[in-house]
C-alpha cells in the first residue's frame, strides 16, 4: 500500500477541518497550501469584482505564489487534494500547487466545500496542471460516511 497525502488549501478553515479528519481516517498525512500572501477577509469577497479573489478566478492564467514548496509529493502514491469551491472550480492556487510538483504516475483524489455548488468541470480544469496524474472526483461537503468512503479510495 502506498502512502497518502491530504494537502488542502482553506481560506476559511472550513476546508482545514475536513482534511484533518480526512488524514486520520486515511491514515495519511497532512500538508496545508498557503499562500505567500495569506488572503483577508476582503479579499475573499465574491462580491466585489476587485477583491482579489475575484480578479485571480476572472483570469485562468493566474497563479498566486506559494508560502514554501516543501510537500515532498514524490514520497506519495496517493494525493488528496481539498479546497473551497470557487466560481465553479478550483481556486488558482491550486493550479500553482499542481504545477510545482510532478505529479506523473500519482493518484489525485478531489474533495472540496461548497456553499452551492458541485465539482462541475473541476477534474478536467485541473488536469494541465498535473500531467501524468490520474485525477479523480471525491466529494464536496463530504459527510462523515463519505469522508470514510474518500479514505478508501
Amino acid at each position: 500500500m502506498s502512502k497518502k497525502l491530504v494537502a488542502y488549501f482553506s481560506a476559511s478553515g472550513r476546508t482545514g477541518s475536513l482534511a484533518q479528519k480526512l488524514s486520520k481516517a486515511a491514515g495519511a498525512d497532512l500538508y496545508e497550501i498557503k499562500p505567500a500572501v495569506p488572503y483577508t477577509s476582503a479579499d475573499l469577497n465574491w462580491q466585489n469584482k476587485q477583491s482579489r479573489s475575484s480578479v485571480e478566478m476572472s483570469d485562468r492564467s493566474s497563479r498566486p505564489a506559494l508560502a514554501d514548496k516543501n510537500a515532498d509529493i514524490a514520497a506519495y502514491g496517493t494525493i488528496y487534494v481539498g479546497f473551497p469551491i470557487w466560481w465553479y472550480t478550483a481556486p488558482t492556487i491550486i493550479n500553482t500547487f499542481l504545477e510545482s510538483y510532478d505529479f506523473s504516475g500519482k493518484k489525485i483524489i478531489l474533495f472540496a466545500t461548497s456553499g452551492s455548488s458541485g465539482f462541475g468541470g473541476t477534474a478536467d480544469d485541473l488536469k494541465a496542471s498535473a500531467p501524468g496524474a490520474q485525477i479523480a472526483e471525491g466529494w464536496v461537503n463530504p459527510s462523515a460516511s463519505d469522508i470514510n468512503k474518500l479514505a478508501e479510495m
